[in-house]
């Protein structure tokens, strides 16, 4: 009998995560499905495909020989399944985006205008710094800082974004002199996060010194200003709407980050990805303008 594929799915989940409890959680199942299910794949072959150590799961060389087969196998359905969300030709149904956490804030701002121009799109937004799997439909969407050199992958430049520094009204300065910026607070990424926009930026000025509160989150940081804990340098299309801080001189040239916006080929020409891909560039369009507005 051939093994159905279901239990090749649960196999090969368990050969990726390395545990059952990460298996099952992943699978949407309980911990001792995920163990027998395996068990009865391994019966039906006649083979033992895991190595079962203390910590987790190691598959063993008849376990890596399935392993090739059933990744293409799973190529194979996701292709399937993408080409067949492709079949309906309607403007409705289910958008999945995914977006940095900032940008999700800057969509979310604006759903209910892409819910007036799209009322048959259900919209799911999606904030996470992780990279979601287009392929495997863990998104339909993503905005992103870089273009993955992934394959199937259709990429749309949505722009570039502005970054200034923003602090509280009561901090009441209208720019900062360089001989100043080792005198103010400053809020800013954690050592971690130090690839983030602007903070090589804002180190080279403070010389060494070190910001006073540190964070992991653009979103950690934007409270953090709004506050009074200090300046920071934020995304212009989080700090000037936002009537609870003061953008402190104007754009930083040096500091800019072109967005992305990335869509699965197999998925591109369905009439809602299109809509979405439409409205969200219209979107950034309208936002460019009130930024070179301000400026």
């Amino acid at each position: 009998m051939t093994p159905s594929w279901d239990d090749l799915r649960i196999f090969l989940t368990l050969a990726r995560e390395g545990t059952l409890t990460t298996a099952a959680r992943v699978l949407g199942v309980s911990h001792p499905t995920v163990a027998r299910r395996v068990a009865a794949l391994e019966k039906q072959i006649g083979a033992r495909l895991f190595e079962r150590l203390p910590d987790r799961f190691v598959p063993t060389s008849a376990g890596e020989e399935l392993l090739g087969d059933t990744e293409a196998m799973e190529r194979a359905a996701l292709s399937i399944d993408r080409r067949s969300a492709g079949l309906n030709d309607t403007v409705r149904g289910v958008v999945r985006l995914s977006a940095g956490e900032a940008m999700s804030a800057l969509l979310a701002r604006h759903l209910p205008e892409l819910r007036k121009q799209l009322a048959e799109i259900e919209f799911e937004l999606v904030a996470s710094h992780t990279l979601a799997n287009l392929s495997r439909r863990e998104a339909d969407l993503l905005i992103r800082e870089q273009m993955p050199e992934l394959g199937g992958i259709v990429a749309r430049k949505l722009g570039r974004v502005a970054y200034a520094i923003y602090g509280h009204p009561a901090l009441a300065v209208t720019r900062l002199a360089p001989a100043m910026f080792k005198t103010v607070p400053w809020v800013a990424f954690d050592d971690d996060h130090a690839y983030m926009p602007g903070q090589r930026w804002l180190g080279e000025r403070l010389d060494g010194a070190r910001p006073a509160v540190r964070g992991n989150n653009w979103l950690v940081l934007h409270e953090a200003v709004r506050a009074g804990a200090g300046f920071a340098i934020l995304p212009c299309y989080l700090g000037d709407p936002d009537p609870g801080l003061r953008r402190v001189g104007g754009v930083i040239a040096d500091v800019f980050a072109d967005q992305w916006l990335l869509v699965h080929r197999d998925l591109r020409a369905l009439p809602r990805m299109r809509a979405a891909m439409d409205a969200v560039v219209a979107l950034f369009h309208r936002e460019r303008a009130a930024l070179e507005g301000k400026s």
